[in-house]
Order: structure tokens, then C-alpha cells, then sequence
């Protein structure tokens, strides 16, 4: 039966519509308002042209949240991929109860990130407190949050425990396809544990660990509600010699920006966080995709 491929568009009409509608005008719009002088609030606007974008990279308190995402963003790629994988070793095994388990470890992600991090915050500011003080250990009768040295490895703690579940599907979904002959038969030839899983399983995972790297990778770029509930962008640290935020990650520095009726100086922020995701996020799937095909 002959395509036809004038319903093949018809069809699509309303996909496309939505797109362009939600995503390619919204994006224009801001492109254009980051080479204004717009505050949010009046109509008229003067174009400034790429002043905006000049004013940010010499701004201290833009380029410590820059350098604090990539910061978060390496350590969560690390952490989430790692912790991910582990998981999914032991929900594959042989180990009783490794359906209970897997659906324990995805719980965590089914908790949004604005509830999650008042639940955190409570945790590390109260109970760990607590416990500290009854202990007299001395690293826990201060709160990880409260420390600019300490308080992006609680936020990248809290986010491994909520995201790790999610990423673990991917793995065992890819540990599933793998045919278990294969793993027996290097049983059967005296391979050990690891061996077989750094020479087998995974060389034969790589699409999964593209596909989670760049999850992980994105996510931990954007990450906004978290940060907001639980640190608030805090504690005060310097940087360049100017009291800065030391928790404030891009989005929530894009946030505060515009909350301030600074809209074009947001608009602009946002558009080198998207340049510098899809830059980043394109690296990272060329280099994996690359090494699948060694693999």
C-alpha cells in the first residue's frame, strides 16, 4: 500500500504547532530580551545588543555558580553513575528479595525535589545534629549545609539518593539484554567476579552508560528545587574578593536574578547555561557514542 505523505504532515501539524508554539517562540522571545535592557515590568525596551552577556563573565557572583554547577554536575556524573551500577549488580544477582529492593532504591525519585529537600534539610540540620551531640562526634554537631567546603557534597549526597534508583533501571535493563550465557560460559572458564564485569558486562552496557551519563549529566546542570529547598543558595562564602552565595547553582542564580526585576541580565544567563548544556551534552554523547563502536 502506497505512503501517503500529505497525511504523514497532517498528522504531525499538531506536534509541530505545540513546538513551535511552547518552545521555538518562547526562545526567540528570550534571545532577543537578553540583548535588552528589559526589567519585566515596562513595555518599552532599549536594545543594548551583547552588553548583557559582556556584564556577566565579569560578574564574580554568575561565574562562581557557573563553576560551582560544573563542580555539582562532575560529582553527581560520578556519584549517581557509580552508586547507579552497584545497585544494579545486586538487583540482578541472585540475592533474595531483589524485586523488593529494586523498588525501594526507584522510591526516592517518586519524591518531588521541593519536598525532598525540606525532608534533607530537616534531616541534616536536626537529626544529624542530634546525633552528633548525643555521640560527641564532632564533624556531625555542625551542619554539612551550614559549611561552604561541605555543603555541595550534602547537596550531591541528597541528589545520588533520590536520582540513583532511576538510573539503576536503565542498568538493569541493559544487564537483562545481555544473554546469560555468556557471563556462565566465562564462569565456567574461571573468570573471576570482576573480570567478567569489566571485560563482558560492560563493554556490552555502553549504549546504557550513554544514556545515563547524559541524564545524569543534564539533570545536575538544571538542577533548581533542590538547591532551592534545601540550602537556599547558602552559606556566604567569597569569591573575587565579593561575598557570594556558596550553594547557588546556575538556575537558582538565573532565578534570583529575574525575581530582582533584572530580566534581560536572566534572559541572558540563560542562554549561556542552554549554549553551554547543549555544548557539554553533545561532547559527552560523541565521545560515549564514539567508544561504543571501540567496544
Amino acid at each position: 500500500m502506497k505512503q501517503n505523505n500529505w497525511v504523514n504532515v497532517f498528522f504531525l501539524i499538531p506536534v509541530l504547532f505545540a513546538f513551535t508554539m511552547i518552545i521555538v517562540i518562547p526562545f526567540l522571545f528570550g534571545l532577543y530580551y537578553s540583548m535588552t535592557d528589559w526589567n519585566g515590568v515596562r513595555m518599552v525596551v532599549n536594545f543594548v545588543g551583547l552588553r548583557n552577556f559582556a556584564n556577566l563573565f565579569s560578574a564574580p557572583d554568575f561565574l562562581y555558580s557557573f563553576l560551582i554547577t560544573i563542580a555539582f554536575t562532575l560529582i553527581n556524573v560520578i556519584l549517581v553513575n557509580i552508586v547507579s551500577f552497584a545497585l544494579s549488580l545486586i538487583v540482578t544477582s541472585n540475592v533474595k528479595f531483589r524485586n523488593f529492593y529494586r523498588a525501594g532504591f526507584f522510591v526516592p525519585y517518586l519524591i518531588g525535589g521541593i519536598v525532598l529537600g525540606y525532608i534533607w534539610q530537616f534531616i541534616l540540620n536536626n537529626i544529624f545534629l542530634s546525633v552528633g551531640d548525643t555521640l560527641a562526634i564532632e564533624f556531625l554537631q555542625t551542619s554539612f549545609l551550614s559549611r561552604s567546603e561541605s555543603v555541595i557534597w550534602a547537596m550531591s549526597a541528597v541528589n545520588t539518593w533520590q536520582y540513583a534508583g532511576y538510573v539503576m533501571l536503565i542498568y538493569v535493563a541493559a544487564i537483562q539484554s545481555i544473554p546469560a550465557s555468556l557471563m556462565e560460559a566465562a564462569n565456567v572458564d574461571g573468570a573471576p567476579y570482576l573480570t567478567r564485569i569489566f571485560h563482558i558486562l560492560i563493554p556490552m552496557m555502553a549504549n546504557a552508560f550513554t544514556i545515563s551519563l547524559f541524564l545524569t549529566l543534564t539533570n545536575s546542570f538544571k538542577q533548581f528545587d533542590m538547591n532551592f529547598t534545601l540550602t537556599n543558595g547558602g552559606p556566604a562564602t567569597r569569591f573575587m574578593d565579593v561575598p557570594v552565595k556558596a550553594s547557588q547553582l546556575l538556575a537558582m542564580n538565573i532565578f534570583n536574578t529575574a525575581t530582582a526585576n533584572r530580566m534581560a541580565e536572566a534572559q541572558a544567563k540563560a542562554v549561556v547555561l542552554f549554549v553551554a548544556l547543549v555544548v557539554v551534552a553533545l561532547v559527552q554523547v560523541s565521545i560515549n557514542k564514539k567508544k561504543e563502536v571501540e567496544m
